[in-house]
């Protein structure tokens, strides 16, 4: 998100992205002008995945300074804000399509694309993933405040996101055939302008050979960033090596669910356990989660790694619980907290 030095956000992408620098890295538009998207490139090991964030990141700042602007890894703006809808043709068909919808989509997330052998591994991938998939939303929950006010949630994006008509968990689908025919079945409807706006939790992405998993909020800091992404390869990896076996039981509902009690208490109260669809606290969960994945992350060399972010995450707490920290410091000067986000974001 692009904020000014009081903390509000600002119009400026299209500033920024016009001069943008070739060593600012890859830059692009998001649906708002209050809004710039960078992308790690492909890369294999943890440790090359955090230096692309952390240098996607500085690239960002670098562009946003010469515009009087700063990049705050925010999910949602503490402060509140009208909207500029960047003026492509696609986003405007959408603003007017959707309406308030669209309106308030000044919303960030953290999209994850790990790569997989071809549509059928990718869908087995799918189908497997999904009971894990609130655990990333809890860790990576970052947008607690919304339009000047404390929403209550951990991650209230979550809960604006999921107005658009197709966001949201899936069922299983059990082949690339029957996956294709659903997202077809969507654009079919006319609800939705084309196959882009298939806004799934996780899907096969339309441009690379990969999982996209798009359930996080964006990172407030780049190591949690980067826990993500190896948890996220760890996730794949593990329904990769399980393809010959059952998909487990998760009702949409219940997996619709389990995101939502992720998204309203994060890492500070009980999330839904993917084991039994109880509640259990989340140190449980995100240890069950971890315990999922033990396997794939140990043969990826990643199980240490995670093992300390996870520990750097617990004890200085996930981006909603840093944002409520600052603003009881601020005496409730919400302004503050996106410019603590700000200095957090490249740190």
């Amino acid at each position: 998100m692009l904020v000014g030095h009081d903390g509000a956000p600002i119009a400026r992408a299209q500033d920024v992205l016009g001069s943008a620098e070739p060593d600012d890295g890859p830059l692009e538009h998001e649906f708002m002008e209050e809004q710039i998207e960078t992308a790690t490139p492909p890369r294999s090991t943890l440790e090359d995945v955090a230096v692309a964030i952390r240098e996607g990141r500085a690239g960002a700042q670098a562009a946003a300074e010469r515009h009087d602007a700063r990049i705050a890894a925010l999910g949602t703006s503490p402060l509140a804000f009208a909207g500029t809808t960047v003026g492509k043709l696609r986003y405007l068909q959408a603003r007017a399509e959707f309406g308030l919808t669209a309106r308030e989509q000044l919303t960030s997330g953290c999209h994850v694309h790990v790569s997989v052998a071809d549509d059928a591994e990718g869908v087995a991938v799918l189908d497997r993933i999904g009971p894990w998939l609130a655990p990333l939303l809890a860790l990576s929950a970052n947008s607690p405040f919304w339009m000047g006010d404390d929403s209550g949630y951990a991650s209230f994006r979550s809960q604006v996101w999921s107005r658009w008509p197709t966001a949201g968990p899936t069922r299983i689908f059990g082949s690339p055939e029957a996956y294709h025919a659903a997202v077809a079945g969507l654009v079919a409807t006319g609800t939705i302008l084309d196959e882009g706006m298939v806004y799934f939790d996780a899907r096969l992405s339309a441009r690379y050979p990969t999982v996209e998993i798009r359930v996080a909020d964006v990172c407030l800091s780049a190591d949690t960033a980067t826990l993500l992404a190896a948890l996220a390869r760890g996730l794949v990896e593990t329904a990769a090596r399980a393809a010959d076996a059952p998909p487990p039981e998760a009702p949409v509902e219940v997996l619709r669910t389990a995101l939502w009690r992720a998204g309203r208490s994060g890492l500070s109260g009980d999330l839904v356990d993917p084991r039994t669809w109880r509640p259990a606290p989340a140190h449980d969960v995100v240890g069950a989660l971890v315990d999922h994945v033990r396997d794939a992350l140990t043969d990826l060399g990643d199980l240490d790694t995670v093992t300390e972010l996870l520990g750097g995450l617990w004890a200085g707490g996930n981006g909603a619980s840093r944002q409520h920290a600052w603003a009881a410091q601020a005496d409730g000067d919400l302004g503050a907290v996106a410019l603590h986000a700000a200095d957090a974001t490249l740190r």
